[in-house]
């Protein structure tokens, strides 16, 4: 029996797209994708996601790229201006499932422990969790199956009695392997027929 629902953030809940503050500083697109493809990457900031300082991280891509030295520190001093908008339709679902006094909700999350609070300080709705473990204060991140462990154990959550929400597929099959119920979230309307059809919603 289901009792306990575990979303991921970025992409489910929360839109955060780099491409939002780096079109105010390239003006050709292609360039754009490059740059954020080749030099502050995705496995670049996954680092920062697992702890390591800004400061450490930047200064480690600025001395690799000294060329790109004011691109690259752009990203962490207007990291702000990447964070869009709540996902609404997905919120909606969030508190759909908070309101039927059901389910314990949690958060699992990819994300620095340095950027995290300006989060909090933006969307109410990241109160709404009974917990969130974030990957930058706990020293690890998704797919580590240490890191949904440390969920379980400090919560007190089975496996098996859980259902856990993300739209990274790397993250869904780690979830799996520990027994996790998982939905591969691609929209809110899919993951809301997803929930129906386990009894959920």
């Amino acid at each position: 029996m289901i009792n306990t629902i575990i979303f991921d953030l970025g992409a489910v809940l929360i839109d955060w797209n780099p491409h939002y503050m780096y079109r105010t500083l390239f003006a050709d697109e292609e360039e754009m994708k490059h740059f954020l493809a080749t030099i502050c990457t995705s496995e670049w900031n996954e680092e920062q996601d697992a702890g390591r300082s800004l400061a450490e991280g930047t200064e480690i891509l600025v001395k690799e790229f000294p060329e790109h030295e004011a691109n690259i520190r752009a990203f962490y001093s207007r990291w702000e201006e990447m964070l869009g908008e709540a996902l609404w339709d997905t919120v909606q679902i969030f508190k759909e499932l908070k309101d039927s006094g059901k389910y314990n909700i949690y958060a699992l999350t990819n994300w620095s422990a340095e950027t995290f609070p300006v989060a909090v300080s933006r969307f109410e709705f990241l109160n709404w969790f009974d917990g969130v473990v974030v990957s930058g204060a706990e020293k690890m991140r998704k797919p580590a199956p240490a890191f949904y462990q440390l969920l379980l154990d400090r919560h007190n959550i089975k496996a098996d009695e859980a259902v856990f929400i993300d739209d990274n597929y790397r993250n869904i099959l780690a979830a799996e392997q520990l027994g996790i119920k998982s939905i591969h979230f691609t929209s809110a309307e899919l993951l809301r027929e997803k929930l129906v059809e386990m009894g959920v919603l």
